[in-house]
């Protein structure tokens, strides 16, 4: 059964706004074992903000119809675009599609958020695919795009001018690693959901920033055809081979090891004069605690 929407478009009941590298992968592959949880397919549809990953821009109107083939049409409707956050439209475009949504942002040590960001983009090449240079951390640094995802009280500022602080629930990536049931029992409540029993075991192997390694030509296209499949086939055929840590993505003809690398003092110097009051005012306008973040630039 189709649900009520807004104008043209869907309602759209929760947003899982990330930041990249944050654990949204793992997130969105356990929230979408709820029945109750419509969650969106592909998991970043990035229809509503322009911002489309981390390169791609595009202020054009969303396309609201392809919005709302992106939802099966039933359960409480969850988009997974974790760029939506940073992109100074989407407030007011979440709003019209529905003013009462929830919002659940994953948050991450910022320097080494940005530095694993970074990685990620030179190791499957995205940068030069869109004709940047990100060759070394410090040159990505200076990119305003990469700083948007690890630099948050401009953009949090502007969801707040629409939304109450209530809608938000605000999490640090590393406590839900530790304390996942903890963490999932928060969410479903922030969704206004009953209680679900998730099995974490069958996401045991999902892809994850630490093993997910640089895609190869044939890995681009075995990608892009893997996406064609619905969500709800592809999430059968990947939990058996999740159970037994197997990551068809390691594939040596799909991707390839990644360059070495190292998060050092120096990098969270070079950021320390912009990060950290960033934190802090991030702090002040949320109550999300930052101590203990800011003290690894000490």
């Amino acid at each position: 059964m189709s649900k009520t929407s807004v104008g043209d478009g869907p309602v759209v009941d929760g947003f899982l706004l990330g930041m990249p590298k944050c654990g949204t992968t793992w997130l969105a592959n356990i929230l979408a074992q709820n029945s109750s949880i419509d969650f969106s397919d592909p998991k970043e549809p990035n229809i509503i903000a322009s911002h489309r990953g981390t390169f791609g821009r595009d202020a054009s109107e969303p396309n609201l119809e392809a919005y709302g083939r992106v939802f099966s049409g039933s359960g409480f409707r969850v988009d997974g675009s974790v760029h939506t956050f940073s992109c100074p439209l989407s407030p007011s475009r979440v709003y019209a599609v529905n003013p009462k949504a929830r919002f659940v942002v994953c948050l991450r040590e910022p320097v080494g958020r940005a530095f694993s960001h970074w990685k990620m983009v030179r190791d499957n090449r995205a940068d030069r695919r869109n004709g940047v240079d990100w060759s070394d951390f410090e040159t990505a640094w200076g990119d305003q795009r990469l700083k948007d995802d690890s630099m948050w009280s401009a953009s949090m500022g502007r969801w707040l001018e629409i939304f109450e602080i209530e809608s938000f629930l605000l999490i640090d990536s590393e406590r839900m690693r530790v304390k996942p049931e903890e963490v999932l029992g928060e969410i479903t409540s922030h969704f206004g959901l009953p209680h679900y029993d998730y099995d974490y075991e069958a996401t045991r192997g999902a892809n994850t920033s630490r093993s997910r390694r640089g895609m190869t030509s044939l890995g681009y296209v075995f990608k892009r055809v893997v996406r064609l499949i619905p969500q709800s086939i592809r999430g059968t055929l990947a939990r058996p081979l999740q159970k037994r840590s197997l990551n068809i993505y390691n594939l040596p003809l799909i991707s390839k090891k990644r360059e070495g690398a190292s998060l050092t003092e120096e990098y969270y110097r070079m950021c320390a004069e912009e990060v950290v009051p960033d934190m802090e005012k991030f702090e002040a306008i949320t109550g999300f605690p930052t101590q203990h973040w800011v003290d690894a630039f000490r």
